[in-house]
């Protein structure tokens, strides 16, 4: 991957931004992620990856799935974006976060311009059929409750900043696509 992307973003004339990645379990958001910060450690742009289950093992362990522990999981992420971005590094967020309400909640943290929408797009049947951790079989069991396409909503972002169509897009094409986008917001 990293060395075949052409597109080089122009950081020199931009400040620090949160690259929010939300979609559904399995739609790409992590691996969009891993990839963006690959080209972008090539290239010399600080970056750092806040990922769901990275940040669910430690600093929100103590939050479950319910919608007011979604919220506030959303609002500590928020918080340690700030803080990234005062130390100068790009933070790539990828996380569900379900509900229009808590992204909007998170966007109005950061001056205008610092915060980028980027809905990671995939029909949850694409979704399931990848079920990278089994979590969507799990769900149908009942096994997991409130389980975002399952047993709970996903609100499909009003006015995403972006938007990757992971089904129809390979993740090269989707790096370079969203590169691309980044330059001209």
């Amino acid at each position: 991957m990293g060395a075949s992307t052409k597109f080089t973003l122009r950081t020199s004339s931009l400040s620090p931004r949160v690259i929010w990645l939300t979609g559904l379990s399995g739609s790409g958001k992590t691996t969009l992620a891993t990839h963006l910060k690959q080209v972008w450690a090539e290239q010399g742009v600080p970056c750092y990856i806040l990922d769901g289950d990275q940040v669910r093992r430690g600093l929100n362990q103590d939050l479950g799935f319910s919608p007011a522990d979604r919220k506030e999981n959303l609002r500590r992420i928020g918080e340690v974006s700030k803080l990234f971005l005062d130390a100068g590094l790009y933070v790539i967020a990828a996380f569900i976060s379900p509900h229009e309400e808590d992204r909007q909640m998170v966007k109005e943290m950061f001056a205008p311009g610092q915060f980028v929408e980027v809905y990671v797009q995939c029909p949850l049947e694409v979704c399931e059929a990848r079920d990278p951790k089994g979590l969507y079989n799990k769900a149908r069991k009942g096994e997991i409750p409130h389980f975002t396409g399952v047993s709970a909503p996903y609100d499909i972002p009003n006015k995403p900043d972006i938007v990757i169509d992971t089904e129809l897009l390979d993740v090269e094409t989707s790096i370079t696509r969203l590169l691309q986008e980044l330059d001209n917001l």
